[in-house]
Parts: structure tokens; sequence; C-alpha cells
């Protein structure tokens, strides 16, 4: 391998000129040799950028090890954000995915490649100096808007149809998220296991609604572009836990991640908070004073954009804390196999904890499909 662990560039190139020559010195075949480097942030697939095309590229494929069976699915990441292609929602534009696991050419897997989407992803708060604090807030508001364009879309409408059974989403998600937990145990974990129980017993009804859930939704799945008054959303990253499903689901995970700096700053364990200020910068662009709504305006926003009710996310919170618990506790075990690519991946598991017991703290204690107010929905 060269370049990057997971990554043969040289591989790269002999596949490009072969399988997509417009991509390399304009058809020629000729010029100098592709360069890669691990973009920061993924915790999970590995992402690389790629210069030495014709336009940058960006390649994903699977970790490096400890792939689960339903996690890591390059050609359905790669199947939805094609068939957004010419939709409300902004996504890169993909040119191929390939299977290179029995000729070992590229990374030995799955992986996909495509354009790559110049601009910024918001994910510490020194990067918001480079925007006005109404810029900040508009775009927090353009965020929820994007994701209700998402849900609106028609799955049959752009080809993905048979891409989830939206019946029984729920109890199946809560059961897969069960087995992914049980593939990456290696230590107890007391709480995380009663917030799996108690969200068990709790499943609320879908109310009929379903949609393509990007499954991973937050600020730092975006890329940002504009003016520093008028930023706005170029893309929407990461899409390997797409589905068709109930909406509800990124609209609790965004909330999560919306007040993820709160949530480590009530860390129940003094490892975990010292593990949270150490890497305190890695965790969120949104603080307070930068100009970012409450989430409770963009419960609202999205509201307003889906045409809907405020939405009770109380159920919808708890399991988005249980689901990142579960993916930081797979993370936590691939670093102790030594099988992540990175920096950070030693203070992971330490956040696992707090996360359980802030899913605990968001469980309804009233019937999770009564329709709530906007401010319920923030503060829940």
């Amino acid at each position: 391998m060269t370049d990057v662990p997971g990554l043969d560039t040289a591989g790269l190139r002999a596949w490009l000129e072969r399988e997509h020559p417009e991509l390399t010195d304009g058809g020629t075949g000729t010029g100098g040799e592709l360069t890669a480097s691990v973009i920061a942030g993924g915790r999970s697939n590995l992402t690389y950028r790629v210069d030495g095309a014709r336009v940058p590229l960006v390649v994903r494929r699977p970790p490096l090890g400890h792939v689960l069976s339903t996690a890591h699915d390059m050609r359905r990441e790669h199947r939805v954000v094609t068939a957004l292609a010419d939709s409300a929602v902004p996504v890169p534009r993909t040119v191929d995915v390939v299977d290179d696991t029995d000729r070992g050419e590229v990374t030995g897997t799955v992986f996909f490649v495509m354009e790559h989407v110049a601009g910024t992803v918001l994910s510490r708060p020194g990067q918001n100096a480079a925007f006005t604090a109404g810029g900040l807030h508009a775009l927090g508001l353009e965020l929820a808007e994007v994701l209700a364009d998402l849900h609106a879309v028609d799955p049959a409408a752009v080809g993905l149809a048979d891409f989830g059974r939206p019946d029984g989403y729920l109890d199946r998600q809560v059961a897969t998220w069960r087995r992914q937990y049980d593939a990456s145990r290696s230590r107890p974990q007391s709480r995380l296991d009663a917030l799996q129980d108690r969200l068990v017993a709790s499943v609320p009804a879908s109310g009929g609604r379903a949609g393509i859930v990007h499954g991973d939704f937050r600020l730092d799945n975006a890329i940002v572009v504009g003016p520093p008054d008028a930023p706005r959303v170029a893309a929407v990253l990461d899409w390997e836990m797409a589905t068709l499903g109930d909406p509800l689901v990124d609209l609790g995970m965004l909330g999560l991640y919306w007040d993820i700096r709160g949530l480590t700053a009530r860390a129940v364990s003094d490892e975990a908070s010292d593990a949270a200020s150490a890497d305190d910068d890695a965790l969120s662009a949104v603080v307070p004073g930068a100009g970012y709504p409450e989430f409770a305006e963009l419960v609202d926003a999205y509201a307003a954009r889906s045409r809907t009710a405020p939405p009770d996310l109380s159920w919808y919170r708890a399991f988005a804390a249980y689901k990142l618990a579960v993916i930081l506790e797979g993370i936590h075990y691939r670093y102790r196999a030594g099988e992540t690519v990175g920096e950070g991946f030693d203070r992971i598991g330490a956040l696992v904890d707090p996360l359980a017991a802030d899913g605990l703290a968001h469980l309804p204690t009233t019937s999770p499909s009564m329709p709530t107010t906007a401010a319920q929905a923030g503060r829940d």
C-alpha cells in the first residue's frame, strides 16, 4: 500500500486509467502520480482525499478491521448519493462503486469514488470565526430545512423504493444496534445495558410516516460554503447508514449532536470528563455565543418546512444517545485491536457511559407519539 493505510494510490490510478480515463489528465493517460490523505473527522468508514486526477476525488472504504455484517455498506452509500443527485438535497457527484475484494488493486474491499466538494466542514469552535453570528444562525436553520427536504423525497421517484422496509423499522433498528453492541463487547457497560432494555420496552409507533433516513445527520456531516454572513450547505456527506424508515430518527440524532457539548459537560465520571475536555475542540462547532440557534428553533424550522406539528422527540433522543454509544463502543473495540487510523481514538471509549446516562434521562414519561411544543422538543 502507498501513501496511506488502506488505499493503494498506484492501483487507484491504474483503475482510473482503465475505467474512467476522462478523470486522468483529460483522458491522455499521462501525468504524475496520485497522492492521498485521510480526511479527518470520520470515525467509521475511511475517507481519503485524492489529488492528481483531473479533478480532486474522494474515496470511501470500510474500516481496516472488525467490519460488522450490516455496517459499512459501500454499495448502499453510493446508491443513495447517486439517487439524490437531482433532488433538493445537496450531495457530491458520484463516479463509481467497485468490488475490489478479489483483485486487491486499490483497497481490497468494496469502495466508491466521488468528486470532492470544496468547502468547510464545521467541526470545531475555532472555525466559527470565519462566519458572522447571523450567518451561523441562518445556517443552523437551513440544516434543519435540508433534513426536511430529504424526508420529503419520494423514494420511489428516485429509484429507492426497495432501499429499506419502513414497516417495523424502529423495532429492527433497536435489534440491529443490539447485535452490533454484542459484537463489540469488551467490557461491562451497565448503564448502556439498562438504556437498551428501556428502549426496547418503549418503542413508539411511527404514525405511518416513512422516508429516506440519513442515519447520522449532523452539522459536521455537511460541507459549508459561502460568504461570512450567508454560509450555506453545499453537500451532505456520510450516507453509510441511510435506509427507509421513521424520519424522526434523523431529527433525534441531529438534536444529540447539536447539544453534544452540554452532554459531555454533564459527564458522570471523572475519566469521561477528562476525556471530553482533552478532545473538546473535536466535539462540535455548536457552542454558546457563536450565533447558532437553539435546537428547539431547528425543530420549528423542520416542522415549518415539513408542514407538520413539532414532534415529541424524547424516545428518539434516547435512541440517538444509545446508537452513538454503540458506535463509539465499536470504535473503542477496534482501537483496542489496533484497527483504527488517525488520532483521538484512545479517548473515544470514555464517552460511552455519559451517552448512556443521557439516553436514560431522555426516555419518555408519556407516550412518545403525542405531539409537543417546539420548546419541549428542544429540551427533550
